[in-house]
């Protein structure tokens, strides 16, 4: 059976990526001062930045599900089934969306809620489309995303309190505590959950956190995977890249004695940035099929 591998962007695919994959990926809608923009579409992750920074009201949206619907009609005429992966349900209603409107489709197409975003959610599609070559139908495929959907961790610092405060995730009191203090805030996504994981004074406090973190999820619950060799590390990050590269030459050589290196490095969606801010750089492992 032919399978086709749906994606939103989200998962950070770009365009480009996603037609040498051989993949689909439906943009995640935002909002600049009240006007809709798409990435990569009719914004760039550079004028993102120069709207941000300048002041602009920032928020998400949420895709129109008639396009959705469209999209997998129009694969459905060289495809049998679908895999569709969007971001956890836990951090946004369009997987519960288009969970329901799935059901329309008897069947043909399988929406994958493995509690996933950013590098996590790309290497969901990746593994995806290693199974679709091996002829499991889209079925086996989402039962294979989640039943591993608990291996991963990620863990993000963010440079400011701003973004959290306005979509609610901290009082307004903690962003004032914080911003006054110069508090890093380190958050952790584990399954659909955004938590607090901890909070530093600077940066350099904030990286060694999440890599003795990263170490130590290596050493004890992902310890048999590990062995296995199926663990991958990411990172990704919001504006500055080169804070990030030396992340990973920081964590790289952390990491030496596990033979692992960085597999993905990319910027985070523009849909996701709205809630996070510049300045963010995050860290990840998780499973990946072998």
């Amino acid at each position: 059976m032919k399978v086709a591998i749906v994606t939103d962007s989200n998962s950070g695919i770009t365009p480009q990526e996603a037609k040498k994959l051989g993949v689909t990926v439906i943009p995640m809608p935002f909002l600049i001062n009240d006007e809709e923009y798409f990435e990569d579409v009719n914004l760039t992750q550079e004028q993102f930045y120069e709207k941000l920074l300048g002041g602009a009201d920032v928020s998400t949206s949420q895709p129109n599900i008639y396009t959705i619907m469209e999209t997998w009609e129009n694969l459905l005429k060289t495809y049998d089934e679908i895999v569709h992966i969007p971001m956890s349900s836990g951090l946004s209603t369009s997987c519960e969306t288009a969970t329901n409107f799935a059901k329309q489709f008897d069947g043909k197409v399988q929406v994958v809620d493995n509690k996933r975003i950013s590098v996590t959610q790309k290497l969901s599609v990746y593994d995806a489309l290693k199974l679709a070559k091996e002829g499991k139908n889209a079925k086996e495929i989402k039962d294979y995303l989640m039943q591993t959907s608990m291996n991963a961790k990620i863990y993000i610092m963010v440079q400011t309190l701003k973004y959290l405060k306005k979509g609610g995730r901290i009082t307004p009191a903690a962003a004032a505590i914080g911003s006054l203090l110069h508090i890093k805030p380190v958050l952790k996504i584990e399954g659909q959950k955004l938590d607090k994981f901890s909070q530093v004074m600077t940066v350099a406090q904030a990286k060694k956190k999440m890599i003795d973190q990263i170490i130590k999820d290596l050493d004890t619950i992902f310890a048999d995977l590990q062995k296995q060799g199926r663990m991958q590390i990411s990172m990704a990050y919001t504006y500055d890249k080169d804070k990030c590269l030396q992340f990973k030459e920081e964590a790289e050589k952390a990491l030496e004695k596990y033979g692992l290196k960085v597999e993905f490095l990319d910027p985070l969606s523009l849909s996701v940035s709205c809630h996070i801010g510049e300045g963010a750089i995050a860290i990840t492992a998780c499973e990946y099929y072998k």
